[in-house]
């Protein structure tokens, strides 16, 4: 889409440059499917040349610039350094979470989608199951760390301040070394995601499970060791950490199905993690006195819902 409102494409990484009406560049892919009638300048990322891709011993840095088809091709260059991580195995699957063309793979970046705040943001689902922390820099040359499960705060909404820029992404050798479990659900073959959930089986035995495309903000979910759940108690927790509202409501899934299904696939995660069978019942979600339940309304039809254009 054109943005005929813009007076400047200025190449930088420095938020000391940001004034009112910018915006950080990146790949594009969103920004300029959304368009905008206020912006007056882009500040262009494209020849920031920060490593995409750093591995160490304490784990991985993801440069925010880093390309989707950098990330996929990670596994291959974590191999040949002879670092066994189980948690790459989410790699792909998230990656192909996007349902893109090579295109945007090329252009479209992990910190670009994940500073969108789309609840069905791929990278904001890998990242945050995999416990990653991200770096930002302010206008003013501080900087700060936030755990990416609590960089999106609701649907499109960040913890970012006008002028910030996220730098990168860590992702720790202790996230990287658990077992990992990947659930995916969309109304069609090619749509957004509905519900995503990842789970973790630590090497401390500990069980992490995160929930993102059915919830406005990405919810984890974690359970020391010794103190594992089963399944009335995972559902439990399910309905105590996710109160009705922040289930997201759009084109792509109503609540009452994305609740239902967090349920099902929570379990599913967490009966294959645990080398368990699952426990199947009439309902994924038990009633739960502090799960409020859905409304008795009717839903709108999905012809009476407003399209979004498929930014992830």
């Amino acid at each position: 889409m054109d943005m005929n409102t813009i007076e400047a494409v200025v190449p930088t990484t420095d938020p000391a440059l940001w004034r009112d009406g910018d915006a950080w560049l990146a790949g594009g892919t969103v920004l300029f499917s959304y368009g905008s009638t206020v912006l007056k300048r882009l500040l262009d990322l494209g020849e920031a040349n920060w490593p995409a891709i750093t591995l160490t011993d304490e784990g991985i840095e993801l440069a925010a610039t880093c390309t989707v088809a950098e990330l996929y091709a990670l596994p291959l260059a974590a191999e040949a350094s002879h670092r066994e991580w189980p948690g790459l195995a989410l790699i792909r699957p998230c990656c192909d979470s996007f349902v893109a063309s090579f295109k945007i793979w090329n252009m479209s970046t992990v910190g670009g989608n994940i500073c969108t705040g789309l609840p069905a943001g791929p990278m904001t689902s890998f990242c945050a199951g995999l416990d990653g922390v991200g770096t930002i820099l302010s206008p003013d040359g501080t900087s700060r760390t936030v755990p990416v499960t609590d960089f999106v705060i609701g649907d499109m909404q960040t913890v970012l301040s006008p002028g910030e820029l996220l730098r990168s992404i860590h992702l720790p050798a202790s996230a990287l070394s658990a077992r990992v479990a990947f659930r995916r659900l969309s109304l069609s073959n090619l749509g957004r995601s509905g519900v995503l959930l990842i789970g973790r089986l630590d090497p401390d035995g500990g069980l992490v499970i995160t929930v993102t495309a059915s919830t406005k903000r990405p919810v984890q979910l974690r359970f020391p060791a010794g103190q594992v759940p089963d399944a009335g108690t995972l559902a439990d927790a399910v309905g105590d950490s996710i109160p009705w509202p922040l289930y997201h409501d759009d084109i792509h899934g109503l609540p009452a199905w994305r609740r239902d299904m967090t349920f099902k696939l929570a379990e599913e995660i967490r009966a294959e993690l645990l080398g368990e069978s699952m426990t199947v019942s009439g309902d994924f979600w038990p009633p739960h006195a502090t799960s409020p339940q859905p409304s008795t309304q009717p839903a709108p039809s999905n012809t009476q819902q407003k399209e979004a254009p498929n930014g992830n």
